[in-house]
Formats: C-alpha cells, sequence, structure tokens
C-alpha cells in the first residue's frame, strides 16, 4: 500500500469513528447516566446470578459429602477393628512361636544330653571290653544256590 493510500485509510478510519459517535449521542434512547445506571444493573444481576450459582453448588457438594460420611466413618471403623484383630492375632502367633521354640529347644538341649550320656556309657563300655580277653568270632561265608540266582536274573 502506498503512503497515500495509508493516509486516506486512516483518516477514513477516523472520520468513520466520529461520525458513528455523533450518530450514537444524537440517536441514544436514553441518556449517558441512564445507560450507565442500566449496565450497572445487567453487571450486578449477572454478579448475583454468579454468587446464587456459587451458593447453590456449594450445597449441593456438602449436601453428597454429608450423604457420603457416614457410609466412609462405618467401613474406617470396621476396617480399624480389622486392624485391631490382625494385630492380637499376630501378637497370640508370636507368644505360640516363642513358647514352642523355648519348648523345643529344651527337648533338643535333653537329647543332646541323653546322646551325651549315651556315648560316654558306650566309650567306657569298649574302654572295659578293650582289656577284657577276645572270645571267639566264628565268620561263615554262605554261597546263592546257582537256581535262585537265575531267578534273581
Amino acid at each position: 500500500m502506498s503512503a497515500r493510500g495509508a493516509v486516506g485509510f486512516v483518516v477514513g478510519t477516523v472520520v468513520g469513528a466520529a461520525a458513528g459517535a455523533f450518530a450514537g449521542i444524537m440517536l441514544a434512547p436514553r441518556s449517558g447516566a441512564e445507560s450507565r445506571a442500566m449496565a450497572a444493573d445487567a453487571m450486578n444481576d449477572a454478579w448475583d446470578t454468579a454468587v446464587d450459582s456459587y451458593e447453590r453448588g456449594a450445597r449441593v457438594v456438602s449436601d453428597k459429602i454429608d450423604s457420603v460420611r457416614p457410609g466412609v466413618d462405618a467401613t474406617t471403623d470396621e476396617l480399624r477393628a480389622k486392624v485391631d484383630l490382625a494385630r492380637e492375632r499376630m501378637d497370640q502367633l508370636r507368644e505360640t512361636l516363642s513358647d514352642t521354640v523355648t519348648t523345643t529347644s529344651t527337648q533338643v538341649s535333653d537329647a543332646v544330653n541323653s546322646v551325651a550320656d549315651k556315648v560316654a556309657a558306650a566309650a567306657d563300655n569298649a574302654a572295659d571290653v578293650d582289656s577284657a580277653p577276645a572270645e571267639g568270632v566264628h565268620v561263615e561265608v554262605v554261597e546263592a544256590d546257582a537256581d535262585a540266582e537265575a531267578d534273581a536274573e
């Protein structure tokens, strides 16, 4: 666009804006104060509607929360009771396991002592046998029958 065309565009815009403002003032059905009052009333009505909508929404959400709360509280109480019961059961199992370990440990200790006593007695008997004269021992080798071997195969 040339400089002459740009200047013409700007001048046309300014003249059009001035003509529109003049026509608006001359043809307006109300005075400026009345128009401002109407605009303020419309804004206040919109604000009141928004506040009312917010309060209704807050009330609905509060009602929903209040209706759900007893169920949540009941479930929470039930879960707490189950956790407490599980803890009690774990304590009982821990005590039972401790008692079982103690009993088993005592039994193993008694068995070890018994075996140690038997080994000591056997060692004493072996010492006594070594000092005694040996008696005759007879070893017999038995060969299997040929028929028994054939049956086994």
